[in-house]
């Protein structure tokens, strides 16, 4: 999901004071790292655990699939994180770096300028131009969170990670959509994708018996791995909470046939149907190798149940024996239960990015983050960007570029603090920085078949 968050902005006041930043020209957090270790961090061409490209297309053309649960289905809402915000200075900062950008102020007419500046080049690029833009922002893969992939998602690039929340919802939703206006709209696009998925499995409707279902979920889950899926992610945590128990399969049986054909389940029954399979698609990936993505953070909108996306909630899940083989990644980091995640990375089969993070807050907050868990679990740790299309302004490219820059000067910053207090040598440090740019990431999905020129 996309995190463009509806939180109200005075709960994120001691951290993201962007009125009392100066503008990018001046901002220059990188004087307080060790340039040593900024030269190394820089260097490094990284693996992208987590975003949302947007793919090419033609004249009055839309890319729909760049993610299942978009913002834009959302009630709409007026607060938001303030980087996130399409005011934001910072942003000049992108135009210039990637589209040669000549000015900073944030009149209509520079942005105008700079609008038309990313129009020509992406006539210029063609269907090159996502790569492109990995490489402006010295990105060797990123992992595209999406439906579908599509025109100019070069494979050697970008990996498919698509979205399996629908495969846990095959019964009548309207109940699940009673809540708030956000459920309802996501719930339906939920039904709408599972429709789509059946539909490209050749089945006219939901297999009329468990048994079946849970062979069409397997059966989607190995077409997926065919067509180049490295994982499969899900943003259950927008549909509801990570509290998964362990119901016996007779029990499912039972509601699964009941309501298959008509009705709908009670709360309670349909959610001991979504757990069991939950575990279902988490045993399935684990068997075919593709590790499970998991929206772990506080989330866009009036109505996102922050308590309920608290990382913790999944140990017993994770820790179950029959999840052994399974390697779960805790996309954004369970912000803002950070310490939590900490934690959770002792579990061996649990890592853990900090995409996200880089769009809430700036460089210094931020390392806090990123030092605490390499205090702990250094192998644990993956660099994301969460690079999004928000609106006309900050579209996947800027956001992309604003995470890149934030993240790499916040690692930068995590790393002098650990050197400067002898917690490291230099030499561990330019290891700690392979390691969490691309290193990390190498081990998770077993990526050195996934060589880029000029990478490290």
């Amino acid at each position: 999901m996309t995190t463009r968050l509806g939180w109200a902005a005075s709960l994120l006041a001691p951290v993201l004071m962007v009125s009392c930043a100066p503008p990018p020209s001046q901002y220059t957090p990188r004087q307080q790292v060790d340039p040593q270790v900024m030269a190394e961090v820089d260097s490094i061409q990284a693996i992208d655990n987590h975003a949302h490209p947007v793919r090419v297309v033609g004249e009055g053309e839309k890319d729909a699939d760049y993610d299942a649960l978009p913002v834009a289905l959302m009630e709409a809402y007026d607060s938001g994180p303030l980087r996130e915000r399409a005011d934001n200075p910072e942003l000049t900062g992108a135009w210039r770096a990637l589209f040669g950008f000549r000015h900073e102020d944030m009149s209509a007419e520079s942005v105008r300028q700079a609008l038309e500046l990313k129009k020509q080049a992406k006539k210029d690029k063609g269907d090159r131009y996502p790569a492109w833009v990995l490489d402006e922002m010295k990105i060797g893969v990123m992992l595209a969170n999406r439906v579908s992939m599509g025109r100019g998602l070069d494979p050697a690039r970008f990996k498919w990670v698509p979205y399996g929340d629908a495969l846990m919802y095959p019964l009548n939703n309207d109940g699940l959509g009673r809540r708030d206006p956000d459920r309802k709209a996501f719930f339906g696009a939920e039904t709408r994708l599972l429709k789509r998925l059946l539909g490209e499995a050749g089945a006219s409707g939901v297999p009329a018996t468990l048994e079946e279902y849970l062979k069409f979920v397997t059966a989607t889950l190995e077409r997926w791995k065919g067509q180049g899926a490295v994982a499969v992610k899900l943003e259950m945590a927008y549909l509801r909470s990570f509290d998964v128990g362990n119901p016996g399969r007779a029990e499912v049986e039972k509601t699964y046939a009941a309501f298959v054909q008509s009705g709908s389940p009670g709360d309670g029954e349909y959610k001991a149907l979504q757990d069991f399979l939950f575990r279902h698609i988490a045993r399935e990936a684990g068997r075919l190798g593709m590790p499970l993505h998991l929206h772990s953070s506080a989330g866009a909108g009036r109505y996102f149940d922050i308590p309920g996306a608290n990382p913790t909630l999944l140990t017993a899940v994770i820790e179950d024996p029959a999840m052994k083989g399974v390697t779960f990644v805790l996309v954004h980091g369970g912000w803002p239960f950070v310490k939590e995640t900490t934690a959770m990375l002792a579990i061996p089969n649990v890592y853990a990015d900090f995409s996200g993070q880089n769009l809430l807050l700036y460089p210094r907050a931020l390392a806090e983050t990123i030092r605490g868990w390499l205090e702990y679990a250094p192998e644990k740790v993956l660099y994301a960007s969460d690079s999004s299309p928000w609106d006309e302004r900050i579209d996947w490219e800027e956001s992309g570029w604003l995470a890149d820059r934030t993240s790499r000067e916040a690692l930068g910053l995590a790393l002098t603090g650990m050197l400067r207090d002898r917690e490291i040598t230099r030499e561990r440090a330019a290891d700690l920085a392979r390691m969490v740019l691309r290193g990390n990431a190498g081990r998770v999905y077993g990526s050195g078949r996934w060589a880029v020129a000029g990478g490290q």
